[in-house]
């Protein structure tokens, strides 16, 4: 019995039908996707993209929150960042670059009991700190990495 071909087979049948309900209209992405909180993501303000996303524009300093990433980015258009939250039940965190254009580059939903950790890649136009905000037991607290950005991402 050839195991390939039946996965081959299978695979390819679910891929069939993916196409065919989306050709159809029945997997429009408003609703196979998450919430999207359009208005924060399209504001050049970050007060208004944070009460958007969090609630409120107002975070304390927190040494709990440790953002890596490299004093050094070669090419602005992927800069790996991760945040590691020790504030106990961490609900969010949130990544704004300020001098972007759309300061707001990245918003997690974090699961109750699971660890505050996240790591992505965003884009910077220019230098500029990485501001990670995590939202914890109703508080807003924020932590900043500089990032000196040695050729533009966002667009340049």
């Amino acid at each position: 019995m050839n195991t390939q071909r039946r996965t081959f087979l299978s695979a390819s049948m679910a891929a069939g039908t993916v196409a065919v309900a989306a050709s159809a209209g029945l997997l429009a992405p408003s609703t196979v996707l998450a919430a999207w909180p359009a208005k924060a993501f399209q504001t050049s303000k970050i007060d208004v993209a944070m009460k958007e996303v969090l609630g409120t524009a107002t975070a304390a300093d927190s040494k709990d929150i440790v953002v890596e990433a490299p004093d050094i980015a070669e090419n602005g258009a992927v800069v790996s960042v991760t945040v590691k939250s020790k504030i106990p039940n961490t609900e969010a965190i949130t990544l704004f670059v300020p001098v972007n254009a759309f300061p707001l580059s990245a918003s997690y939903a974090i699961a109750a009991n699971t660890e505050g950790f996240v790591t992505t890649r965003i884009k910077m136009a220019k230098t500029s700190d990485v501001v990670a905000y995590v939202k914890a037991g109703g508080k807003l607290y924020k932590a900043k990495k500089a990032v000196k950005v040695t050729l533009g991402g966002c667009g340049g």
